[in-house]
């Protein structure tokens, strides 16, 4: 059916690669019958899923099988075979909810065990952007949009009793638009950013907010100011501990003028931006401790209470608390887009100690599209 919507469809290919998750022995049984027969394996298949083991029979017997194990092992060789083909290309894959999710963590580097911190939703629409081969960079630019489906979010998985939290972008600078790194000048939002942030307000507006934090910036404060408009009863709490990355030196300067005065150490951010010393700014890890502490005092206070609460910050700190919930580290920083006034989803489902599940990421249809098209700026 999608096909059937371009001008020039490219021929529809199918491979077994792209074949649901097998789960034999609770295929075509309800979750809720696998939940009450085999509570200990249910248990695994959602804390350790890499655990998840059944015996199935063989000829002679039987042997053990891993279905998460086998699907990673199914999303690599499908990368490994369409990658080296399609440079350049744009790739679509139509697939099962498990294989997705394979596929989307296999790219980033997330192992078996985090197979269940990901959500993928019925026809949701997810963009990654490689830089090559699987194992080099990769890009989430988005993660399971569903607003086309008439929902403003993804719907949260059965039975949530804790916190969802609404991780939200600021609106655009000026600095954002001439590609100048602002970190923790108080750079204010411009007329598009306004603009932007009353498109977040319009399309949270149905979303039931019950408490809403912001970095004590402007830049953020004035967008969580605007989206709030809708929601007028809530206070807005402001934290220090979200406020941008310090750049030092690097602040209201454009890339060109970084790569003039201090040679080689950009191209060292933009790849291995765990191991850069901002000059007289921070590092990531300074910028990852306060932004994750900042992050767990909002979810612990509020994590055992089926709420939304909304979040406003920066583009480095949401990377930060991204990588943070998906399990990843600040080696993994760019493997997530941050759009100006775009909006993530983090379900809390089993209280603040266990994983969070990232049920959307950088969603901005309510900007204008799937694709992000906002200027994210230099960082």
């Amino acid at each position: 059916m999608i096909l059937a919507h371009l001008d020039q469809p490219p021929t529809l290919q199918t491979t077994d690669d792209l074949k649901e998750i097998s789960l034999p022995l609770w295929e075509g049984v309800l979750f809720s019958e696998v939940e009450e027969k085999f509570p200990e394996d249910y248990r695994d298949w959602l804390s350790q899923p890499h655990l998840l083991k059944m015996s199935v029979p063989i000829e002679h017997g039987s042997e053990d099988f891993y279905p998460v194990m086998a699907i990673y092992s199914q999303a690599k060789r499908f990368w490994q075979t369409v990658l080296p083909n399609h440079a350049g290309q744009t790739i679509l894959v139509v697939a099962h909810s498990g294989i997705n999710r394979s596929l989307i963590n296999t790219a980033i580097g997330l192992g078996p065990d985090a197979y269940q911190r990901i959500q993928v939703s019925n026809c949701g629409i997810s963009v990654l952007n490689f830089s090559g081969e699987l194992g080099q960079p990769v890009q989430i630019e988005s993660l399971n949009i569903t607003s086309h489906l008439g929902e403003v979010l993804p719907k949260p998985r059965p039975n949530r009793q804790g916190a969802r939290l609404l991780l939200v972008r600021h609106g655009e600078t000026d600095w954002n638009r001439q590609g100048r790194f602002q970190g923790q000048i108080d750079v204010p939002l411009n007329e598009n950013g306004r603009s932007q942030a009353h498109q977040a307000a319009d399309f949270l507006r149905p979303v039931t907010i019950d408490y809403a934090v912001s970095s004590s910036m402007l830049r953020p404060k004035e967008t969580a100011e605007i989206i709030l408009k809708h929601h007028p009863d809530l206070a807005l709490a402001l934290r220090d501990d979200l406020r941008e990355i310090s750049h030092g030196l690097w602040e209201g300067q454009l890339e060109a003028e970084i790569e003039s005065s201090y040679p080689g150490l950009l191209h060292q951010w933009q790849r291995h931006p765990e191991t850069v010393q901002m000059p007289e700014g921070e590092n990531l890890q300074q910028v990852w401790e306060r932004a994750i502490a900042g992050w767990r005092a909002i979810v612990e206070a509020h994590a055992d209470e089926p709420c939304t609460i909304l979040v406003v910050a920066h583009d480095a700190i949401n990377k930060a608390i991204l990588c943070h919930v998906a399990g990843l580290g600040a080696e993994s920083f760019w493997n997530f887009k941050q759009g100006n006034g775009a909006v993530s989803v983090i379900d809390y489902q089993h209280g603040a100690d266990a994983p969070p599940t990232l049920q959307a990421m950088n969603i901005t249809t309510h900007l204008g599209g799937v694709l992000d098209r906002t200027a994210a700026g230099a960082l």
